[in-house]
């Protein structure tokens, strides 16, 4: 389905207001969250001694992102992400979003989600249902702005492109069917030629599959109302495609080899519960033809395996697993989900290509930290780094983002908490391209401290963050994430925040 928007600044703002009658208890249903029983640490090889404070540059700036009191009728997640382009800033949370300045003067919002899409003959696309993803395609400076829906029988996939550079411009609406599989968790990508979207998703006697589509990049960019779209759809061994994947989100200005395969990736713990032969990464390739779409194939091309990591945190059969001050109500950890967090960043050297990613894992018994990973070449896979980040402080670290600038320098931003003094809050760290291999050796900065913790009865936190970059020099880190400053149920905030190295200029 297809429509083409008025200028969303002269469109009514539909004001926030809660989530559809159920959606919390559906979700829950349709993605039932199991949470495999911890079975003791294994140890984590690749943790070393790192430092906690460093060299690691402070915040250019931070400003307050959209927030809980934005959202009254939503508890949790919610699933704090962003972009940065030329001009402006979009965060997306559940169920809302709002345009900023780079420096964070508010130019829109936050609004419902929904309001993108009034008028759209898919009225599904107008429900505040979430897991929304925003990115900024620098190609074509365009905006993609997504949310799927939940009413069903038939589920969709909205997404809405910005016809010029302007995010408070009009744009062309699309509702992808994903017929009667309800697409949780989707994620998208930018390639040279396509648009990804990857899901997990669940028909309806809950039988779960991980869904790609790739979609023609230029047809929805120019308004297209029927672009060519590719399907894959994965189902067993279930170990090789865990909980989901990530397609390869192209960053810099060395696209991609032309013709060349997009790359997804997924993660694999022998600890967990699909039965992973051992602690890996499996790299998969989509050669996508768009001349003759038919033609196009999807395959597992690479195994990597990993030093010994321990995904499954000991959250006592529940979700329920990092500490706060103040209180015995415990939060989400993720790293049981067998899947990377956005994003799998791209970068092209002209000695290299990288693929960037990260998961949360238990860094040590009983301790949450950020295990990262650096494939290089992946059409012909080499693992450059393969590291956790933990210095052994005592505070939790999980939920992460990470990116590399155009000079190959890493910054990994993440949440933090424990049990005793530090709050639910938001840090980063990061190594310089000259720094020893898999440390990172810069140390760790706060973008925001929290000063609150999160009293609630359902245990989530948020289910990724963002880290990107700045399109116009490259260098400028921006990240997104949730934190809280009162004791108290569901009132998280999002701050977004700028930095870099000195070095890249």
């Amino acid at each position: 389905m297809f429509a083409v928007s008025p200028p969303l600044s002269q469109m009514p703002v539909i004001p926030p207001g809660g989530p559809i009658p159920g959606l919390e208890r559906f979700l829950e249903r349709r993605e039932p969250g199991r949470v495999p029983p911890d079975n003791g640490f294994q140890g984590d090889p690749s943790l070393g001694a790192q430092p906690v404070a460093g060299a690691m540059p402070a915040p250019l700036f931070t400003f307050e992102g959209p927030s809980n009191a934005d959202n009254p009728g939503l508890v949790n997640p919610p699933d704090p992400n962003g972009d940065v382009g030329p001009n402006h800033y979009v965060a997306m949370v559940n169920l809302t979003f709002a345009i900023y300045t780079k420096q964070g003067s508010l130019l829109f919002g936050p609004a419902d989600i929904g309001t993108l899409w009034q008028g759209f003959p898919v009225t599904d696309c107008t429900d505040l249902s979430g897991d929304p993803i925003v990115f900024h395609d620098h190609l074509s400076d365009r905006w993609v702005l997504s949310q799927f829906t939940t009413r069903g029988p038939e589920y969709f996939n909205c997404v809405a492109v910005s016809t010029t550079p302007d995010p408070l411009g009009s744009y062309y609406l699309y509702a992808f069917s994903t017929g009667t599989s309800f697409p949780d968790y989707p994620k998208y990508a930018l390639w040279s030629d396509s648009y990804f979207i990857t899901t997990r998703e669940f028909d309806p006697n809950n039988i779960e599959s991980i869904g790609v589509y790739a979609i023609r990049r230029k047809a929805v960019v120019n308004g297209n109302p029927k672009p060519k779209m590719v399907i894959f759809h994965l189902t067993d061994p279930a170990y090789l495609v865990g909980d989901g994947l990530l397609a390869a989100d192209f960053d810099g200005k060395r696209l991609p080899p032309v013709g060349g395969p997009e790359f997804l990736l997924g993660t694999m713990d022998a600890g967990g519960v699909d039965g992973a032969p051992f602690d890996g990464l499996n790299l998969f390739e989509a050669k996508i033809k768009w001349d003759t779409p038919k033609k196009s194939t999807f395959a597992l091309t690479h195994q990597i395996q990993i030093a010994n990591f321990d995904t499954i945190f000991p959250c006592g059969g529940g979700r329920g697993c990092i500490p706060q001050p103040g209180t015995t109500a415990k939060i989400d950890h993720l790293g049981y989900r067998q899947r990377p967090t956005w994003r799998l960043q791209y970068r092209s050297f002209s000695s290299h290509k990288s693929l960037l990613a990260t998961q949360s894992v238990e860094a040590q018994a009983g301790l949450s930290g950020m295990r990262w990973w650096e494939i290089r070449n992946p059409s012909n896979p080499k693992l450059h780094q393969d590291a956790t980040w933990q210095p052994g402080d005592g505070v939790h670290r999980w939920m992460g983002s990470i990116a590399m600038d155009k000079h190959g320098n890493i910054a990994m931003g993440y949440s933090v908490s424990n049990a005793s003094d530090v709050f639910p809050g938001i840090r980063y760290a990061g190594r310089l391209k000259t720094d020893p291999l898999n440390q990172f050796s810069q140390g760790e900065a706060v973008l925001q401290a929290g000063s609150g913790s999160q009293l609630t009865t359902n245990d989530r936190w948020g289910d990724y963050t963002a880290l990107n970059l700045d399109p116009t020099d490259d260098c400028t880190f921006y990240y997104i994430n949730e934190y809280y400053v009162t004791t108290s149920q569901a009132s998280w905030r999002t701050r977004i925040g700028a930095f870099k190295f000195p070095d890249c200029q």
